[in-house]
C-alpha cells in the first residue's frame, strides 16, 4: 500500500512543479486525473468540486479505480466505450448513470481526454470531466424502452448478442486478462432523476466539458514547462512510432505470426502495427512500415485482379484469403498466402483490418501442426483478444457479481 501511494505521489511530482495541485484546485470544474501507468489505473487527483458532488473525501478517492462509482444500473456499453478510448488513447464523451457515496444514482456527461508526453508521445494521464445533466432535461430522458433496458437485468440478453462479443467468440479464443478501468463521477443536483430513463446532455453542457478540459490541460502544460518534462493535449506523431497504446502493443507483441494492423478511420488505411515476424519476412524495419499502406509490398508482377479482391473485401467489410505475389525490401519475391479480416470495437464499428501473411514456400505447418487456414484464424483471434482482452467473460462476470451482491444484501 505504501509503495502504491508513493507511485501516486510521484505521478505528479516527477512531471509537474510543486504548486500544480494548488493551481488545479483553484479551477471550478468537477474532474479527476488518473495515471494508466500505475497498476489498477488509479485516481491521482480529484478536484474539490468533484469531491463535493460525489460525497467522498480525498483520502477515500485517491488511489481508487473509477469502478467504485459504478452501480447496478450503470450502462455497460458506456463502460466499454470508455475502456476502448483508454486502450486507444483517445477522447471519449458519454452520458453516464453513476452513484454517490450514499448510493444515490444520477446522470452526468462524462468527458475524458488523454494527456501526452512531448518526449515520447506516451500517455501520462487521463483527465475526466463530469458535468451534471440538469433536471430540466428530464423531459428528454425518456422514450425508447429498448434503450433503457440495457441498464437492467435484460442487459444479459444484449450482452450475449452485441457485436463486440461476437467477434471474440467467433474465433473460439477467450483469454482473461487485465482490463483498464475508468473514472466516472457525479453531481449533487440530480438526485431525483429517473434511473430507468437515459438522459442526454445538451450542447451547453457539452461546451462546458470541453472548456473545462482545455483549462485543465492549460494548467498541466504550464506546470510541466517549469520542470522541462512537457505535456500536451495532442499526441505527437513521431515517425516510426505506433499510435496504439503501450498496453495494446505489449499484448500484440506476444503474437509470433507475421501480421499487420491497419487503421480504417485514417485516409489510405495506414499500417499502425506490424509484428516482428512481418519485419523478418519482408526485410523492412519499423520506420519503413508504420504509416504506409500495404500496397508497398506489391510489385511489377503482382496480379491487379487479386488487389481488386482485397479492395472489395475492405469495401464490403468482409474477410478474405488470397494468394498474392509480394516483394521483400531486397527485391526478392514470394507468394504470400494473405488473409485479411475486420476488427470491430465495442460499438460494433470496424476500427481496424488485420492482415496475416504466410510465405507459401514454407510448406511445413510448423510445430503446432495447424494448416495455413487454421493458423490464419488463430492469429486473427489472438489479435482480437489482444485488442479487447477478455471483454466477453469479464463483463459477464462483473454483471453476475453485481447481481450476486444484490441477492445477498
Amino acid at each position: 500500500m505504501e509503495s502504491q501511494l508513493a507511485l501516486i505521489e510521484q505521478s505528479f511530482s516527477s512531471r509537474y512543479s510543486l504548486y500544480v495541485r494548488e493551481a488545479l484546485d483553484e479551477l471550478p470544474d468537477n474532474f479527476t486525473i488518473t495515471d494508466p501507468s500505475i497498476s489498477g489505473h488509479p485516481i491521482v487527483f480529484a478536484s474539490r468540486g468533484f469531491l463535493k458532488m460525489c460525497g467522498y473525501s480525498r483520502d477515500e478517492v485517491i488511489g481508487q479505480n473509477g469502478r467504485i462509482f459504478q452501480g447496478p444500473r450503470t450502462n455497460r456499453r458506456s463502460v466499454m466505450e470508455i475502456r476502448d478510448a483508454i486502450r486507444e488513447e483517445r477522447t471519449v464523451e458519454v452520458n453516464l448513470l453513476n452513484y454517490r457515496k450514499d448510493g444515490t444514482p444520477f446522470w452526468m456527461l462524462f468527458h475524458m481526454s488523454p494527456i501526452f508526453s512531448k518526449e515520447d508521445g506516451s500517455v501520462t494521464h487521463f483527465i475526466a470531466v463530469q458535468i451534471p445533466i440538469s433536471r430540466s432535461r428530464r423531459g428528454l430522458c425518456g422514450g425508447n424502452k429498448s434503450t433503457s433496458r440495457t441498464n437492467g437485468v435484460n442487459l444479459w440478453e444484449d450482452m450475449a448478442f452485441s457485436s463486440c462479443r461476437r467477434e471474440v467468440c467467433s474465433e473460439g479464443i477467450v483469454e482473461l486478462g487485465h482490463v483498464v478501468e475508468f473514472n466516472p463521477v457525479f453531481d449533487s443536483h440530480t438526485s431525483g432523476v429517473e434511473v430507468e430513463e437515459p438522459c442526454e446532455a445538451n450542447e451547453v453542457e457539452k461546451r462546458r466539458a470541453i472548456s473545462a478540459i482545455n483549462s485543465i490541460i492549460s494548467v498541466l502544460t504550464h506546470y510541466s514547462e517549469l520542470t522541462g518534462r512537457l505535456v500536451c493535449g495532442k499526441k505527437c506523431s513521431c515517425y516510426g512510432t505506433s499510435p496504439l497504446g503501450s498496453s495494446i502493443t505489449i499484448s500484440l507483441g506476444r503474437i509470433k505470426q507475421s501480421f499487420v494492423l491497419t487503421d480504417v478511420n485514417t485516409p489510405d488505411m495506414p499500417i499502425v502495427y506490424a509484428s516482428n515476424a512481418f519485419f523478418k519476412l519482408t526485410g523492412y524495419s519499423k520506420n519503413e512500415v508504420l504509416g504506409r499502406n500495404c500496397r508497398f509490398l506489391s510489385g511489377a508482377d503482382t496480379d491487379t485482379s487479386t488487389i481488386h479482391l482485397i479492395k472489395e473485401s475492405v469495401r464490403t467489410e468482409k474477410p478474405c484469403t488470397v494468394r498474392i505475389l509480394n516483394y521483400r525490401k531486397d527485391g526478392s519475391s514470394f507468394w504470400n498466402l494473405l488473409h485479411i479480416s475486420p476488427i470491430r470495437n465495442a460499438s460494433g464499428k470496424i476500427a481496424y483490418f488485420v492482415g496475416v501473411q504466410m510465405d507459401e514456400s514454407s510448406r511445413s505447418h510448423g510445430r503446432d501442426g495447424l494448416s495455413f487456414e487454421m493458423r490464419h484464424k488463430s492469429t486473427v483471434g489472438a489479435v482480437r483478444v489482444a485488442l479487447r482482452t477478455g471483454c466477453f467473460l469479464l463483463h459477464l462476470l462483473e454483471l453476475q457479481l453485481q447481481h450476486l451482491r444484490q441477492a445477498f444484501k
